[in-house]
């Protein structure tokens, strides 16, 4: 089968000639009286495990998906595949129970599910195989697999069009074992972050996706409406106003790790269905949210044996202490030159001369995180903290302790010159909290009537009082991307939002 999205007429009808042979196979099963798709199979013996644990007196049964075939008259070889790893099975005429190698041998295809019972011996070629003392047929596979041929341990032909790979994973997981780890390795990183977490005391819950108000986030909502309330609802674009609804009711520790969804575009680290992990801590700020968030990392790595990483083709290595910067001295570094106290008309000044295309009208907060995006950012390979950023652009967080009013306490995390976490000592003065809303809303020129609502269920909790507080929210799939060197966030996502076609 040809991997592309559009086949032609020739490629369908030889597809369709294809499917049609297969059917036929499937109704002389039926017709000899075989159940070609039975409820249930007892698989005593996981492959993997028959690999790690070869005794050649012991008699197993394992059952797996057809993956290379070989019929030689009344013998044949083939591979069966199981969730881990492949093995070879032998079946032959006369060590088969009378008619299953004429019934349903001859009638196996590539894809198919069988279960096979029987010994294990070393071919001359000193290949591990499981000689069939009886073959049952789990699933008769009509649409056959992509076209793969594999020699010496190496895959031909693979399957590896990436817009049929992100469309029907399931192909995708079958052909390439490299695909399938990638998506293991993103479960243990979870289980990791749960297992750390819990360790320290942090409360897992669930906060509501579909919300009458959203916030939390700079972003753009997906609307939708429920019938029986008459009302518009949004995807969640943050969970952080629930979360910090919890830590004033008492509940000193949280975390979510859960869907947000943002109605804005796709590229290589953006997906608008994404998993994020927030959490929150009681009597804490900023300064040990990056603690946690850094010994959290080299735990994972730790546990998952990783010992460097190579992202965006830079090698680097997550054991090492975490660099610390400010905003400012690392902008001021890399633009070569003092730009904290310059008004917005001298900073596009500098703009036009560096020749760089930069929207007009910004204010002077978010002119300078374009300018940390542009000249900063992609810099950042090695693990830093970037500390102290402008008002401006952080909403709900504190003002720096030191009494500066422009600058507020934050941190984002760079890992291989991209954004991976996001932390604030978070701001708990409800008078400050309603100004700087307000502030947010006179900004707004959305026609959105949503973006100029007063979120005041929420300014009440803050009323009712919320103690020193640090949070702090990393994107879990460009965590996965970063801990297995993915270059694309549509290959750490099962089924990525994809165009149309």
């Amino acid at each position: 089968m040809k991997a592309n999205l559009k086949m032609s007429n020739k490629e369908n009808k030889a597809l369709n000639q294809l499917i049609n042979v297969r059917i036929d196979k499937l109704n002389k099963i039926k017709e000899r009286g075989y159940n070609p798709y039975p409820h249930i199979f007892v698989k005593e013996d996981k492959i993997v495990d028959i690999i790690k644990n070869i005794d050649e007196k012991k008699k197993y049964k394992t059952a797996g998906r057809i993956i290379s075939l070989r019929k030689m008259g009344k013998a044949s070889f083939l591979h069966i595949l199981g969730s881990k790893e492949k093995i070879q099975v032998y079946v032959k005429t006369d060590l088969l129970p009378d008619s299953i190698y004429d019934d349903i041998v001859r009638n196996l295809d590539l894809g198919d599910f069988i279960g096979v019972e029987g010994t294990l011996f070393y071919t001359r070629t000193k290949e591990l195989t499981l000689q069939a003392s009886n073959i049952i047929l789990l699933t008769k596979s009509i649409r056959p697999l992509p076209n793969l041929k594999e020699k010496d341990g190496k895959v031909f032909f693979a399957f590896d069009d990436k817009e049929l790979k992100y469309r029907k994973r399931y192909l995708d997981l079958i052909a390439n074992k490299k695909v399938k780890e990638v998506f293991i390795k993103r479960s243990q990183i979870v289980n990791n972050i749960r297992i750390f977490l819990n360790s320290i005391d942090f409360l897992e819950v669930e906060t509501p996706i579909l919300q009458p108000l959203y916030g939390g986030a700079f972003a753009k909502p997906f609307e939708t409406y429920h019938n029986s309330l008459d009302r518009k609802l949004y995807l969640r674009i943050a969970d952080e106003l629930y979360l910090k609804r919890l830590i004033i009711g008492g509940i000193e520790r949280v975390y979510e790790i859960g869907k947000d969804f943002r109605n804005e575009g796709i590229d290589r680290t953006h997906n608008p269905e994404f998993t994020m992990l927030e959490f929150y801590k009681a009597y804490s700020d900023v300064y040990d949210m990056a603690n946690i968030v850094e010994t959290m990392i080299k735990t994972i790595v730790k546990n998952l044996k990783i010992e460097t990483i190579n992202f965006n083709d830079n090698n680097i290595n997550l054991n090492k202490e975490f660099n610390r910067v400010t905003f400012y001295d690392i902008l001021e570094k890399h633009m070569s030159i003092s730009i904290k106290d310059l008004s917005i008309d001298e900073i596009y000044k500098i703009i036009n001369v560096k020749d760089v295309k930069i929207e007009e009208n910004l204010s002077k907060g978010k002119l300078l995180d374009k300018l940390f995006s542009i000249f900063v950012e992609p810099n950042l390979i090695e693990p830093t903290f970037v500390f102290d950023y402008p008002i401006e652009i952080s909403p709900l967080a504190k003002h720096k302790r030191d009494g500066a009013k422009d600058i507020v306490e934050r941190f984002e995390l760079f890992v291989g010159g991209y954004e991976l976490a996001n932390s604030f000592s978070e701001l708990n003065d409800p008078i400050d909290q309603k100004n700087r809303f307000l502030e947010q809303i006179a900004e707004k020129s959305s026609s959105d009537e949503n973006m100029k609502q007063l979120d005041n269920d929420f300014l009440e909790a803050i009323e009712i009082g919320m103690p020193p507080t640090g949070g702090v929210g990393i994107g879990i799939d460009r965590l996965v991307m970063m801990l297995t060197s993915t270059n694309n966030i549509k290959d750490v996502i099962l089924f990525p939002t994809l165009k149309t076609f």
